[in-house]
Protein backbone atom coordinates (compact mmCIF):
# COMPACT_ATOMS: atom_id res chain seq x y z
CA UNK A 1 0.00 0.00 0.00
CA UNK A 2 2.91 2.17 0.81
CA UNK A 3 4.08 2.65 -2.85
CA UNK A 4 0.79 3.20 -4.02
CA UNK A 5 -0.03 5.82 -1.68
CA UNK A 6 3.08 7.72 -1.49
CA UNK A 7 3.49 8.26 -5.73
CA UNK A 8 -0.91 9.43 -5.20
CA UNK A 9 0.44 12.38 -2.80
CA UNK A 10 3.90 13.27 -3.95
CA UNK A 11 2.57 13.19 -7.60
CA UNK A 12 -0.85 13.78 -7.42
CA UNK A 13 -2.06 16.01 -4.27
CA UNK A 14 1.47 17.75 -3.71
CA UNK A 15 2.75 18.11 -6.95
CA UNK A 16 6.56 18.04 -6.27
CA UNK A 17 8.81 19.94 -8.16
CA UNK A 18 12.75 20.32 -8.17
CA UNK A 19 13.73 22.42 -5.43
CA UNK A 20 10.54 22.36 -3.43
CA UNK A 21 10.69 22.56 0.65
CA UNK A 22 8.32 19.68 2.12
CA UNK A 23 7.61 19.04 5.76
CA UNK A 24 6.79 15.72 6.28
CA UNK A 25 4.54 15.56 9.65
CA UNK A 26 3.57 12.18 11.38
CA UNK A 27 3.94 9.56 14.44
CA UNK A 28 6.13 6.61 14.86
CA UNK A 29 3.24 4.55 14.07
CA UNK A 30 3.32 6.50 10.01
CA UNK A 31 6.67 6.21 9.42
CA UNK A 32 6.85 3.31 6.77
CA UNK A 33 4.41 5.72 5.10
CA UNK A 34 6.53 8.79 5.54
CA UNK A 35 9.73 7.12 4.78
CA UNK A 36 8.50 6.25 1.45
CA UNK A 37 7.42 10.18 0.63
CA UNK A 38 10.36 11.01 2.06
CA UNK A 39 12.47 8.94 -0.75
CA UNK A 40 9.52 9.99 -3.39
CA UNK A 41 10.58 13.41 -2.56
CA UNK A 42 14.28 13.75 -3.05
CA UNK A 43 13.89 11.79 -6.32
CA UNK A 44 11.66 14.43 -7.56
CA UNK A 45 14.11 17.09 -6.81
CA UNK A 46 12.60 18.14 -3.49
CA UNK A 47 14.27 18.53 -0.17
CA UNK A 48 11.76 17.10 2.51
CA UNK A 49 12.05 17.24 6.47
CA UNK A 50 10.41 14.76 8.52
CA UNK A 51 8.36 16.41 11.53
CA UNK A 52 7.50 13.19 14.10
CA UNK A 53 5.85 12.76 17.64
CA UNK A 54 3.51 10.95 19.30
CA UNK A 55 0.43 11.07 21.00
CA UNK A 56 1.80 11.70 24.75
CA UNK A 57 4.51 14.37 23.62
CA UNK A 58 2.00 15.81 21.95
CA UNK A 59 -0.08 15.63 25.27
CA UNK A 60 2.81 16.23 27.55
CA UNK A 61 3.19 19.61 25.28
CA UNK A 62 0.01 21.11 25.77
CA UNK A 63 -0.91 20.01 29.19
CA UNK A 64 2.70 21.99 30.13
CA UNK A 65 0.68 25.29 29.73
CA UNK A 66 3.94 26.76 28.88
CA UNK A 67 4.07 29.12 25.45
CA UNK A 68 7.54 29.24 25.89
CA UNK A 69 7.32 24.95 25.33
CA UNK A 70 4.59 25.54 22.71
CA UNK A 71 7.13 28.21 20.80
CA UNK A 72 9.72 25.57 20.72
CA UNK A 73 7.37 22.05 19.86
CA UNK A 74 6.00 24.19 17.06
CA UNK A 75 9.06 25.96 15.76
CA UNK A 76 9.08 23.67 12.11
CA UNK A 77 5.89 23.87 11.85
CA UNK A 78 5.54 28.01 11.81
CA UNK A 79 8.85 27.73 9.73
CA UNK A 80 7.20 25.71 7.17
CA UNK A 81 4.26 27.55 7.05
CA UNK A 82 6.14 30.78 6.40
CA UNK A 83 8.94 29.48 3.67
CA UNK A 84 8.05 26.30 2.37
CA UNK A 85 6.34 25.37 -0.87
CA UNK A 86 4.58 22.29 1.21
CA UNK A 87 3.54 20.67 4.16
CA UNK A 88 1.71 16.57 4.23
CA UNK A 89 -0.15 15.65 7.54
CA UNK A 90 0.12 11.88 8.05
CA UNK A 91 -2.30 11.30 10.93
CA UNK A 92 -1.31 7.64 12.60
CA UNK A 93 -2.24 8.43 15.81
CA UNK A 94 -1.25 6.20 18.68
CA UNK A 95 -4.53 7.25 20.80
CA UNK A 96 -7.35 9.67 19.34
CA UNK A 97 -8.11 10.26 22.82
CA UNK A 98 -5.12 11.06 24.21
CA UNK A 99 -5.87 14.84 24.62
CA UNK A 100 -9.25 14.29 26.65
CA UNK A 101 -9.02 15.74 29.74
CA UNK A 102 -6.59 17.93 29.52
CA UNK A 103 -8.69 21.72 31.25
CA UNK A 104 -10.30 23.29 28.92
CA UNK A 105 -8.71 26.85 30.09
CA UNK A 106 -5.49 25.17 29.00
CA UNK A 107 -6.66 24.04 25.80
CA UNK A 108 -8.14 27.35 24.99
CA UNK A 109 -5.18 28.74 25.62
CA UNK A 110 -3.38 26.50 23.30
CA UNK A 111 -5.86 26.91 20.55
CA UNK A 112 -5.47 30.56 20.81
CA UNK A 113 -1.76 30.45 20.52
CA UNK A 114 -1.97 29.35 17.19
CA UNK A 115 -4.51 31.94 15.79
CA UNK A 116 -1.48 33.74 14.14
CA UNK A 117 0.05 30.91 12.24
CA UNK A 118 -3.01 29.15 11.37
CA UNK A 119 -4.36 32.66 9.49
CA UNK A 120 -0.82 32.54 7.62
CA UNK A 121 -1.43 29.02 6.86
CA UNK A 122 -4.80 29.61 5.47
CA UNK A 123 -3.57 32.98 3.60
CA UNK A 124 -0.35 31.08 1.62
CA UNK A 125 -2.69 27.85 0.95
CA UNK A 126 -5.41 30.77 -0.78
CA UNK A 127 -2.76 32.21 -2.68
CA UNK A 128 -1.12 29.00 -4.03
CA UNK A 129 2.16 29.50 -2.33
CA UNK A 130 1.84 26.87 0.19
CA UNK A 131 0.66 23.21 -0.91
CA UNK A 132 -0.50 20.75 1.55
CA UNK A 133 -2.48 17.08 1.97
CA UNK A 134 -4.02 15.81 4.59
CA UNK A 135 -3.83 11.78 5.11
CA UNK A 136 -4.92 9.02 7.16
CA UNK A 137 -1.93 6.03 7.94
CA UNK A 138 -3.95 2.86 9.92
CA UNK A 139 -3.42 2.67 13.04
CA UNK A 140 -5.32 0.04 15.78
CA UNK A 141 -6.66 3.65 17.59
CA UNK A 142 -8.41 4.46 14.17
CA UNK A 143 -9.82 1.44 13.41
CA UNK A 144 -11.17 1.34 17.31
CA UNK A 145 -12.93 5.00 16.66
CA UNK A 146 -14.63 3.45 13.35
CA UNK A 147 -15.43 0.26 15.27
CA UNK A 148 -13.24 -2.12 13.07
CA UNK A 149 -10.21 -4.41 13.32
CA UNK A 150 -7.30 -3.01 11.98
CA UNK A 151 -7.53 -4.89 8.46
CA UNK A 152 -10.73 -3.89 8.03
CA UNK A 153 -10.15 -0.62 8.46
CA UNK A 154 -6.80 -0.46 6.44
CA UNK A 155 -9.07 -1.72 3.69
CA UNK A 156 -11.51 0.89 4.32
CA UNK A 157 -8.91 3.55 3.59
CA UNK A 158 -7.61 1.65 0.51
CA UNK A 159 -11.04 1.80 -1.21
CA UNK A 160 -11.92 5.21 -0.16
CA UNK A 161 -8.52 6.62 -1.85
CA UNK A 162 -8.90 4.56 -4.76
CA UNK A 163 -5.44 2.71 -3.95
CA UNK A 164 -7.42 -0.57 -5.01
CA UNK A 165 -7.34 0.42 -8.65
CA UNK A 166 -4.02 0.16 -11.02
CA UNK A 167 -3.79 4.42 -11.46
CA UNK A 168 -5.96 5.95 -9.01
CA UNK A 169 -4.51 9.65 -9.80
CA UNK A 170 -6.45 9.07 -12.57
CA UNK A 171 -9.65 8.12 -10.98
CA UNK A 172 -9.13 11.46 -8.66
CA UNK A 173 -8.81 13.13 -12.45
CA UNK A 174 -12.05 11.15 -13.35
CA UNK A 175 -13.60 12.64 -10.05
CA UNK A 176 -12.36 15.97 -10.55
CA UNK A 177 -13.92 16.29 -13.83
CA UNK A 178 -17.38 14.82 -12.33
CA UNK A 179 -17.39 17.08 -9.32
CA UNK A 180 -16.53 20.55 -11.81
CA UNK A 181 -19.47 20.32 -13.40
CA UNK A 182 -21.11 20.39 -9.89
CA UNK A 183 -19.05 23.55 -9.04
CA UNK A 184 -19.73 25.38 -12.42
CA UNK A 185 -23.07 25.52 -11.93
CA UNK A 186 -23.03 26.27 -8.16
CA UNK A 187 -21.16 29.60 -8.79
CA UNK A 188 -23.73 30.67 -10.87
CA UNK A 189 -25.73 30.25 -8.09
CA UNK A 190 -26.88 33.22 -5.04
CA UNK A 191 -28.74 31.66 -2.35
CA UNK A 192 -28.36 28.14 -0.73
CA UNK A 193 -31.17 26.25 1.53
CA UNK A 194 -30.29 22.78 3.08
CA UNK A 195 -33.60 21.55 4.24
CA UNK A 196 -34.18 18.08 5.66
CA UNK A 197 -36.74 16.76 8.78
CA UNK A 198 -34.51 17.83 11.45
CA UNK A 199 -32.61 21.31 9.43
CA UNK A 200 -33.88 24.18 7.63
CA UNK A 201 -31.03 26.89 7.34
CA UNK A 202 -30.24 28.95 4.00
CA UNK A 203 -27.36 31.48 3.67
CA UNK A 204 -26.19 33.85 0.65
CA UNK A 205 -23.18 32.70 -1.65
CA UNK A 206 -23.07 35.93 -3.64
CA UNK A 207 -19.79 37.13 -4.74
CA UNK A 208 -18.12 33.42 -3.05
CA UNK A 209 -16.56 30.52 -5.00
CA UNK A 210 -17.45 26.84 -5.12
CA UNK A 211 -14.32 24.95 -4.67
CA UNK A 212 -13.79 21.19 -6.37
CA UNK A 213 -12.09 19.35 -3.45
CA UNK A 214 -10.43 16.46 -5.40
CA UNK A 215 -8.08 14.91 -3.31
CA UNK A 216 -5.17 17.53 -3.77
CA UNK A 217 -5.54 18.83 -0.49
CA UNK A 218 -7.36 16.04 1.25
CA UNK A 219 -6.80 12.14 0.58
CA UNK A 220 -9.33 10.79 0.55
CA UNK A 221 -11.55 13.42 -0.97
CA UNK A 222 -14.99 14.04 -2.90
CA UNK A 223 -17.00 17.19 -1.74
CA UNK A 224 -17.63 20.79 -3.10
CA UNK A 225 -17.13 23.61 -0.71
CA UNK A 226 -17.49 27.42 -0.38
CA UNK A 227 -18.01 29.74 2.50
CA UNK A 228 -21.25 31.59 3.05
CA UNK A 229 -21.67 35.71 2.91
CA UNK A 230 -20.96 35.73 6.92
CA UNK A 231 -24.07 37.45 7.93
CA UNK A 232 -26.47 35.66 5.66
CA UNK A 233 -26.72 31.89 7.70
CA UNK A 234 -30.24 32.07 9.13
CA UNK A 235 -32.46 28.93 10.69
CA UNK A 236 -31.65 25.80 12.67
CA UNK A 237 -29.90 22.57 12.13
CA UNK A 238 -29.01 19.23 13.52
CA UNK A 239 -26.06 17.12 13.03
CA UNK A 240 -26.13 13.47 13.31
CA UNK A 241 -22.45 12.16 13.48
CA UNK A 242 -20.60 12.76 16.31
CA UNK A 243 -17.16 14.51 15.71
CA UNK A 244 -13.90 14.09 17.39
CA UNK A 245 -12.22 17.17 19.06
CA UNK A 246 -9.08 17.05 20.99
CA UNK A 247 -9.95 13.63 22.32
CA UNK A 248 -13.50 14.54 23.10
CA UNK A 249 -16.15 12.80 21.57
CA UNK A 250 -19.39 15.81 20.38
CA UNK A 251 -22.56 14.53 18.71
CA UNK A 252 -25.94 15.41 18.50
CA UNK A 253 -25.16 19.15 17.96
CA UNK A 254 -27.84 21.62 17.55
CA UNK A 255 -27.46 25.13 15.93
CA UNK A 256 -30.13 28.10 15.89
CA UNK A 257 -28.59 30.80 13.96
CA UNK A 258 -29.00 34.51 13.51
CA UNK A 259 -27.77 36.80 10.61
CA UNK A 260 -24.30 34.98 10.92
CA UNK A 261 -24.36 34.58 14.27
CA UNK A 262 -24.99 30.88 16.27
CA UNK A 263 -27.08 32.15 19.06
CA UNK A 264 -28.17 28.54 20.73
CA UNK A 265 -26.31 25.78 20.63
CA UNK A 266 -26.67 22.60 22.56
CA UNK A 267 -25.48 18.86 22.39
CA UNK A 268 -26.40 15.46 23.80
CA UNK A 269 -22.74 14.44 24.87
CA UNK A 270 -19.70 16.73 24.54
CA UNK A 271 -21.34 19.91 25.92
CA UNK A 272 -18.62 21.23 27.60
CA UNK A 273 -16.07 20.97 24.45
CA UNK A 274 -18.66 22.62 22.38
CA UNK A 275 -18.90 25.64 25.03
CA UNK A 276 -15.22 26.19 25.05
CA UNK A 277 -15.08 26.08 21.42
CA UNK A 278 -18.13 28.44 21.23
CA UNK A 279 -15.54 30.95 23.23
CA UNK A 280 -13.10 31.10 20.80
CA UNK A 281 -13.18 34.10 18.98
CA UNK A 282 -15.07 33.66 15.45
CA UNK A 283 -16.50 30.26 16.39
CA UNK A 284 -20.07 31.04 16.59
CA UNK A 285 -19.29 32.12 12.51
CA UNK A 286 -19.88 29.84 9.63
CA UNK A 287 -16.39 29.86 7.58
CA UNK A 288 -17.65 26.69 5.12
CA UNK A 289 -20.81 25.03 3.65
CA UNK A 290 -19.95 21.79 1.68
CA UNK A 291 -22.02 18.96 0.34
CA UNK A 292 -20.12 15.16 0.18
CA UNK A 293 -19.74 13.28 -2.75
CA UNK A 294 -17.60 10.12 -2.42
CA UNK A 295 -19.50 7.39 -2.70
CA UNK A 296 -16.72 4.77 -1.74
CA UNK A 297 -17.53 6.69 1.87
CA UNK A 298 -21.18 5.58 3.64
CA UNK A 299 -20.70 5.10 6.84
CA UNK A 300 -19.23 7.73 9.23
CA UNK A 301 -16.08 6.60 11.70
CA UNK A 302 -15.91 9.15 13.84
CA UNK A 303 -13.08 11.12 11.54
CA UNK A 304 -13.80 14.07 10.12
CA UNK A 305 -11.55 13.85 7.08
CA UNK A 306 -13.77 10.60 5.82
CA UNK A 307 -17.31 11.44 7.44
CA UNK A 308 -17.32 14.74 5.84
CA UNK A 309 -16.82 13.33 2.53
CA UNK A 310 -19.93 10.57 2.97
CA UNK A 311 -21.98 10.85 -0.08
CA UNK A 312 -25.15 12.27 0.40
CA UNK A 313 -24.21 14.69 3.14
CA UNK A 314 -23.74 17.84 3.85
CA UNK A 315 -21.10 19.70 6.09
CA UNK A 316 -21.01 23.49 8.05
CA UNK A 317 -17.73 24.75 9.80
CA UNK A 318 -17.87 27.19 12.63
CA UNK A 319 -14.69 29.44 12.13
CA UNK A 320 -11.73 30.08 9.65
CA UNK A 321 -13.06 30.54 5.78
CA UNK A 322 -10.77 29.29 3.21
CA UNK A 323 -9.66 33.00 1.55
CA UNK A 324 -9.64 31.13 -1.72
CA UNK A 325 -13.41 31.19 -1.57
CA UNK A 326 -13.86 34.73 -0.72
CA UNK A 327 -14.58 34.19 3.29
CA UNK A 328 -13.23 36.59 5.19
CA UNK A 329 -14.02 34.82 9.05
CA UNK A 330 -10.99 34.77 11.21
CA UNK A 331 -10.85 32.42 13.63
CA UNK A 332 -8.21 29.76 15.51
CA UNK A 333 -10.57 26.88 14.86
CA UNK A 334 -11.90 25.24 11.87
CA UNK A 335 -14.23 22.49 12.57
CA UNK A 336 -16.70 20.63 10.75
CA UNK A 337 -20.27 19.02 11.85
CA UNK A 338 -22.08 16.86 9.33
CA UNK A 339 -25.90 16.03 8.53
CA UNK A 340 -27.06 12.91 6.87
CA UNK A 341 -29.15 14.30 3.51
CA UNK A 342 -30.06 10.58 2.23
CA UNK A 343 -33.25 10.17 3.22
CA UNK A 344 -35.06 12.96 3.42
CA UNK A 345 -32.75 15.69 2.25
CA UNK A 346 -33.30 18.54 -0.22
CA UNK A 347 -30.79 21.21 -1.36
CA UNK A 348 -32.16 23.99 -3.31
CA UNK A 349 -30.40 26.89 -4.99
CA UNK A 350 -31.59 30.19 -6.07
CA UNK A 351 -35.46 28.44 -4.94
CA UNK A 352 -34.40 25.76 -7.49
CA UNK A 353 -34.65 21.68 -6.13
CA UNK A 354 -31.13 20.48 -7.16
CA UNK A 355 -30.41 17.80 -4.32
CA UNK A 356 -32.61 14.83 -3.52
CA UNK A 357 -31.90 12.14 -0.91
CA UNK A 358 -28.64 12.37 -1.14
CA UNK A 359 -28.51 12.73 -5.14
CA UNK A 360 -27.64 15.67 -7.26
CA UNK A 361 -30.44 16.12 -9.73
CA UNK A 362 -30.02 19.06 -11.87
CA UNK A 363 -30.09 18.79 -15.46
Amino acid sequence: MEKKYSHLLVNYCLKISPGDRVLIKTSTLGVSLAERVHADVIRLGGVPIIQISTSQIERQVIESGSQSIWSEAHRSYERAVNNFEAILTIAAPENSRALASIPSQVMEEYTLFGTTTKRLFMERSGTGALRWALCLYPTPSLAQDAGMSTNEFTEFLVKACGLDLDDPAQYWLNISEKQSRIVDFLNKKHSIRYRSDDLDITFSVSGRRWINSDGRRNMPSGEVFTSPVETSVNGYVYFDFPVLYEGTEISGVRFEVNDGTIVNYSASTGGDALERIMAIPGARHFGEVAIGTNQNIQRHIKNILFDEKIGGTIHMAIGASYPETGGTNQSAIHLDFIADMRKSGEIYADGELIFRNGEFIFP
